[in-house]
């Protein structure tokens, strides 16, 4: 069978396209696959190892079926619904955010507090391995599993704090300027005490392991991928 896979970031460059093709006998599993690619695309044998699987939108391990027709993506560790309660909010957008138009999406009767966070860009990163000074960042996501994994942590933070009335997550792609708003999650209660703080704190860590979005520092002479540490699991799913 011949199977497209889509790739993402760090992956994407090494290619120097979005997407590679290979062909597999049937039966098939993800083992398979990454040696088929490992065979045919020897610029990105090396970052392999570490490469995270997604077949269907789900990640997955080497021992996960792959059969044609699936949607399957490579891409590094990320930057570092159904069944859902209304109000929610879950985007990955180009445009710019309004915060009062996200608040007014989680407002209704029995809130009385929303707790956000926001992220913008910094001009000033100093750390190691990226340019001193940062002259814009390019996001980059898989959209399409990225809105799922969001609705997934809705749940979880439902899960753990079932007083959390509404939840927003938004997360901004392509070009962004120093002081642009990159990524939003609100978190609604009816009272600051539910979990709203503590809802909030945990949507943005558990988006930067398992929503898959990259960015891209861009300085005067040189521009770097940020890849995290986190390597989700099929139990991530």
């Amino acid at each position: 069978m011949e199977l497209e896979i889509r790739l993402f970031a760090t992956l994407k460059d090494r290619a120097g396209r979005n997407t590679i093709a290979v062909t597999i006998a049937e039966p098939a599993d993800v083992r398979d696959l990454m040696a088929a690619v490992t065979e045919n695309y020897p610029r990105l044998a090396s970052a392999l190892p570490a490469v995270l699987v997604a077949v269907n939108r789900t990640y997955a391990g080497e021992d996960t079926p792959i059969h044609s027709g699936d949607e399957v993506a490579f891409f590094p560790p990320v930057s570092g619904g159904d069944g859902l309660s209304p109000p929610t909010f879950f985007i990955v957008t180009t445009g710019k955010v309004d915060l009062d138009d996200i608040h007014a999406r989680l407002t209704r009767a029995d809130v009385g507090a929303i707790v956000t966070f926001s992220g913008s860009v910094r001009g000033q990163t100093q750390r190691d391995g990226l340019p001193p000074s940062t002259l814009y960042l390019e996001y980059e996501a898989y959209q399409e599993m990225a809105e799922l994994k969001m609705a997934q942590i809705a749940r979880e933070i439902w899960a753990r704090w079932p007083l959390v009335k509404g939840i927003a997550i938004v997360q901004r792609v392509g070009k962004l300027s120093i002081g642009d708003t990159t990524t939003i999650v609100a978190c609604a209660a009816s009272h600051r005490d539910q979990g709203a703080f503590e809802a909030a704190r945990y949507g943005i860590d558990r988006l930067k392991e398992i929503v898959p979005v990259w960015k891209k520092e861009v300085g005067d002479d040189q521009s770097v991928w940020i890849e995290g540490d986190y390597r989700p699991t099929e139990a991530d799913n």
